[in-house]
């Protein structure tokens, strides 16, 4: 058997695509993608400048579609993925946590623990379950107050 660019885009999808378990954002998907239709390209008799232009248009086709419109599809519902410290959170109500390992007080946005500061500056042993408000981050730290001692907006 001889070795031809066909091969060349085939392997090279193959381990885009096997990359891709990685990931999980399918960008590496869609390159595999491109990479395999390439193969057709090279297949069909194209010299090698075109099935360069062939993988450069077809990875700025594939990789859009597949970040834009696919990935939300396979993403769990009710998730905004990087909307968490840009102001979105401010005056939701959440209920305090104790962190297992080390006993830190914090609350749980989007999925992530973030350690309790009270708008005063301290940072109490609140019980948890109380319940808090949340006003902005300081790093990765929760700024808040205490829900009973404010309105809530």
């Amino acid at each position: 058997m001889e070795w031809s660019l066909t091969h060349f885009w085939l392997i090279l999808a193959l381990v885009l695509s096997l990359a891709e378990l990685t990931s999980g954002v399918l960008l590496l998907l869609a390159l595999g993608v491109a990479a395999a239709l390439t193969a057709l390209v090279a297949f069909l008799g194209a010299p090698f400048e075109w099935q360069l232009v062939a993988m450069g248009v077809l990875s700025g086709i594939l990789v859009p579609v597949a970040i834009r419109w696919i990935r939300p599809r396979f993403s769990p519902k009710g998730v905004a993925y990087g909307t968490t410290g840009t102001g979105v959170e401010h005056g939701r109500r959440y209920h305090t946590l104790q962190r297992d390992f080390d006993g830190a007080t914090g609350i749980k946005v989007n999925g992530d623990f973030y350690r309790l500061k009270l708008e005063d500056g301290s940072s109490p042993e609140l019980p948890e379950g109380t319940p808090v408000i949340f006003e902005q981050f300081d790093g990765t730290t929760a700024i808040v107050h205490l829900a009973n001692h404010h309105k809530e907006q």
